[in-house]
């Protein structure tokens, strides 16, 4: 795998299967969505696992790496937008920002954090929504992942080949 060093990518797959067998929900209340690193970020791998609670969504982040740039520990500003990651909308609708650090850098360590959105997960899901990761704005602003939160053909065969969602 070029560009993830094994350590990240252990440290992903254990993760994953943390948030898989931890989240006490169904696994149609739940969905997993893959960030994609901008290019000020090429190389670095992200996941949000996005769990029903109720008319609210829980969203578990985690984050394998950002820029060499960037202040440790990192701060991170997240937000919804309306649109799809190549087209987003002009303002969030929701910013998920309560001064977001992700503990001290220990090199090759990833960090998670989870936050609560009040708007329901099927609505999420049915809808054109991006989840963005931003630089704090002391490390420049800059997005560094991004991912469509809408439902796909592709989504939902991984939920009937694999049993995830």
């Amino acid at each position: 795998m070029k560009g993830i060093s094994l350590p990240t990518f252990t440290s992903v797959c254990a993760l994953t299967s943390v948030c898989s067998t931890t989240i006490a929900s169904p696994p149609s209340e739940r969905f997993n969505v893959p960030l994609t690193a901008t290019s000020q970020n090429a190389g670095k791998i992200a996941q949000a696992t996005l769990v029903s609670a109720g008319n609210a969504t829980e969203i578990v982040l985690f984050v394998g790496g950002v820029p060499s740039n960037v202040a440790l520990p990192p701060h991170f500003d997240t937000y919804i937008y309306p649109g799809m990651c190549g087209d987003l909308g002009p303002n969030p609708v929701i910013a998920m920002n309560d001064q977001v650090v992700l503990g001290d850098h220990v090199p090759q360590i990833s960090r998670w954090m989870s936050k609560r959105v009040p708007i329901a997960l099927d609505e999420l899901r049915s809808g054109d929504y991006a989840l963005v990761v931003r630089t704090s704005p002391a490390d420049g602003f800059e997005n560094i992942f991004c991912g469509n939160l809408k439902k796909t053909a592709l989504s939902l065969s991984a939920v009937s080949e694999r049993g995830i969602a």
